[in-house]
């Protein structure tokens, strides 16, 4: 039996991820997990899987779930979800949290030997190089969640890393991905979360809309994957089917194909090197497909995946300032206090006005962030 670590059980990964040890109690243990502030959500979990050890946002829900149940130790805020992150000798980590929050944490259950499951981009885009070679050091997987990272990890199963070309990650393009610029300009928060194919959590549904989360992923497929910049292309596949491909030197193409479930990668994060049948899920039927549509990605049109290899080429604090500003950007835009196109804006200014720093140790990424998040809040 495997035991895991669960962050951010109450997201949208999160609950895929209970979906999954839900259909395989005799293979996985859910040893301890953390929630944010859902703590009815959190109080399910509790009850069905027993944790030994759950953290929350705070203290005051700590204490009122130390009342409810008496067997099972709470912790809370950020020392809380480092301790679940490390958490006994369970052999995996779960990162499903959203933001920067979730850097610590990974970092410190690398350092404990505890094998990865990454869903949590921030992690790799503020801090790459930091998360990689602690990997390293402590003999850990990064095993990514993302579908389009799963797809090139299963691509690359029994290949040499030296003899790829390229990576080409796969974009459905998002809730807008039919409109042109000019059509974008008084869209909705609720016309830009009707996402056509993945079912997500808020922010990560805007960052489709917006391609930043495309951007972001070619951030982190850069270190996954250990490939300059100028070998990772994106291509809009409007169907999802084909969750991204590798080119090798000799021309040939492998491609992971599969029906729109972001179970599909979590489970075979979780399970890997084996693979389980999925309860419930639906098979690729391709005679149903039919038809399979690509096209180019125009930057002009999609400004914020620009900035996101301009990001990832210039290195150092960029990638982070870029995310938190982004961060900050979508919260704003969900809480309708700008508008779509505003997100944009907001980033780019952030990046030309950032003096880069090289080689940034965590004191001083989590310094930047916090200072670009409030060099956001101050200008609104």
């Amino acid at each position: 039996m495997k035991k895991i670590n669960l962050l951010g059980a109450t997201g949208s990964i999160g609950i895929q991820t209970i979906d999954i040890l839900r259909s395989y109690k005799e293979e996985f243990q859910l040893k301890a997990v953390s929630a944010g502030r859902n703590i009815e959500g959190i109080r399910k979990v509790i009850n069905e899987f027993k944790p030994e050890l759950v953290s929350v946002q705070d203290k005051e829900s700590a204490e009122l779930l130390r009342s409810e149940f008496i067997n099972t130790k709470f912790v809370y805020g950020n020392e809380g979800l480092t301790e679940v992150a490390c958490y006994s000798d369970s052999e995996m980590v779960v990162n499903a949290v959203m933001g920067s929050v979730g850097l610590g944490p990974t970092l410190a259950a690398i350092e404990s030997g505890k094998h990865i499951a990454i869903a949590n981009k921030e992690t790799l885009v503020t801090a790459g190089h930091l998360v990689m070679a602690a990997a390293e050091k402590y003999g850990v997987q990064m095993l990514p969640v993302d579908s389009e990272h799963s797809a090139i990890f299963q691509c690359l199963q029994g290949e040499n890393s030296k003899n790829i070309e390229r990576l080409i990650l796969t974009a459905s393009g998002g809730s807008f991905r039919n409109r042109t610029r000019e059509e974008l300009v008084d869209v909705s928060v609720e016309d830009a979360l009707a996402h056509p194919n993945w079912a997500m959590g808020a922010k990560i549904t805007i960052d489709c809309a917006t391609m930043m989360n495309k951007g972001l992923e070619v951030i982190e497929a850069h270190w996954l994957f250990n490939l300059p910049y100028e070998n990772i292309d994106v291509l809009i596949h409007p169907q999802s089917i084909i969750h991204s491909m590798v080119e090798f030197h000799d021309s040939s193409v492998m491609a992971q194909l599969g029906t729109p479930d972001m179970r599909v990668p979590i489970q075979l994060a979780l399970s890997y090197p084996d693979r389980l049948p999925l309860m419930g899920a639906k098979r690729l039927n391709l005679a149903e497909v039919a038809t399979l549509n690509f096209k180019e990605v125009d930057f002009k049109r999609y400004p914020c995946l620009r900035m996101a290899y301009e990001a990832g080429k210039t290195g150092g604090t960029m990638p982070t300032v870029m995310n938190a500003a982004n961060e900050v950007a979508v919260s704003m835009f969900l809480n309708r206090k700008i508008p779509f196109l505003e997100i944009e804006s907001i980033v780019e200014t952030a990046m030309a006005e950032h003096n880069v720093l090289a080689n940034p140790d965590l004191e001083t990424i989590q310094a930047v962030d916090a200072e670009s998040r409030i060099r956001v809040l101050e200008k609104f």
